[in-house]
């Protein structure tokens, strides 16, 4: 499956962080909430994503809610991939990028598998 990863799509200094990951059929909007000084080490609070067609039209999930809230062993997992994106081996090429992102995706892509029914 195709997809096109978008990261951190946000205004300058602000403490909301917009990822986005493109599909042929959908794509995936996930929005990080950080607390603390973004010029220096802000910590991850909160994430948060949500489904849409091409059209952007929201998919509802299978509760009928909208959005899903990260938390628990999953936001941990979440918070060490998303170092991983941002890590110095990352932006220096020192690693594999496609792992590192295909690890992003395929993580954010199971937890939209357990609570969205796509057809």
């Amino acid at each position: 499956m195709n997809y096109k990863l978008e990261l951190n799509t946000q205004e300058p200094n602000s403490k909301i962080v917009f990822n986005n990951i493109v599909f042929d059929a959908f794509k995936i909007n996930v929005v990080e909430r950080y607390i603390g000084s973004m010029k220096s080490r802000p910590t991850l609070c909160e994430v948060l994503f949500k489904v849409r067609t091409i059209d952007n039209e929201i998919i509802k999930r299978k509760d009928g809610n909208i959005r899903v809230k990260i938390k628990g062993n999953d936001f941990e997992t979440y918070q060490k991939l998303v170092w991983d994106l941002g890590s110095y081996e990352y932006k220096n090429r020192l690693i594999n990028r496609k792992d590192v992102e295909q690890n992003y995706v395929h993580f954010i892509l199971s937890l939209v598998i357990a609570n969205y029914n796509l057809n």
